[in-house]
């Protein structure tokens, strides 16, 4: 088992850089860390992140029957206890709210791909949940499809949750996201995003691989997906409410490279004709023909 009293150290790190990113606004977000079979180390409810000291953490079992801690344990442990029961190589898990992850999560518009090298290195496709009312096992539960295809997700009117062999790696993930989110937003407000094509993504997805980090994309049964897609979790859509809206798709991409060519858009003559035909019906509707 690693020192305990420096876990909590490092739990308390990770809370004050949350809160000081913006991430937990009052006493939002929670933290834990599995120090065994059954033992679980975690942040207390109604306590700010940016101000824990060591002694106001608590240990839970597995159950989130609370074992230890004079503050009383997070409402929403069973959420980092359903991860680590699904995932038994996670140590750590990290919830808050960071503004432009949680954005996305509000207007459940998924994250594009195919647009930052270092995005789809260290997150992949990042899945979204339903929503369910935050505590309980059913809110718990909204991420079992998700949690062994990525590290990191998107919570329904909610927030995040991000989870790793260490703290220090579950929070990454999270600040990650969230400075995508915020890229993502930026780049619209000029104009558009611009995606790199789906050869220049297997070239990352090669040295993901390499390095040592899985991608869902590349699992069986995903070999004729359209990489730049979000086609990982594009089923789970309809159940979360997840819908394109704000970022238009990536082009599907020929084998050559060359992006298909886009319809194209009717001429003024067109127009013209149109508006002349409608308008004719809608006087000879009037005129009781």
């Amino acid at each position: 088992m690693n020192n305990l009293h420096q876990l909590k150290l490092e739990i308390c790190d990770i809370g004050r850089r949350i809160y000081n990113k913006g991430f937990a606004a009052g006493n939002d977000g929670n933290i834990s860390y599995r120090l065994g079979t059954n033992e679980v180390l975690c942040t207390p409810t109604m306590f700010s992140k940016g101000f824990l000291k060591p002694d106001d953490l608590c240990i839970v079992d597995m159950e989130g029957n609370q074992k230890s801690g004079r503050r009383k344990r997070t409402s929403e442990v069973l959420l980092h206890l359903a991860i680590m029961k699904k995932r038994p190589d996670v140590k750590s898990v990290v919830h808050c709210h960071p503004p432009h992850a949680t954005a996305f999560a509000v207007a459940r518009e998924p994250i594009p791909q195919c647009v930052l090298p270092e995005v789809e290195v260290f997150l992949g496709d990042v899945p979204i949940t339903k929503y369910e009312t935050p505590g309980g096992q059913k809110f718990a539960d909204t991420i079992l499809p998700f949690v062994e295809k990525s590290n990191v997700i998107i919570l329904a009117n909610h927030g995040t949750v991000s989870f790793g062999e260490t703290v220090e790696r579950a929070y990454w993930w999270t600040e990650i996201l969230d400075a995508y989110c915020r890229i993502l937003m930026l780049a619209k407000d000029l104009g558009k995003i611009n995606y790199f094509t789906e050869a220049k993504e297997r070239e990352l997805l090669d040295l993901k691989t390499k390095w040592g980090f899985k991608d869902a994309r590349l699992e069986p049964g995903m070999e004729n997906c359209d990489i730049c897609a979000n086609d990982v979790f594009r089923d789970s859509w309809t159940d979360s409410g997840v819908q394109r809206r704000a970022f238009e798709p990536p082009p599907v991409m020929r084998p050559s490279g060359q992006s298909a060519p886009a319809p194209q858009a009717a001429t003024t003559v067109d127009q013209e004709a149109l508006i002349q035909t409608i308008t004719d019906r809608v006087m000879a509707a009037l005129n009781g023909k």
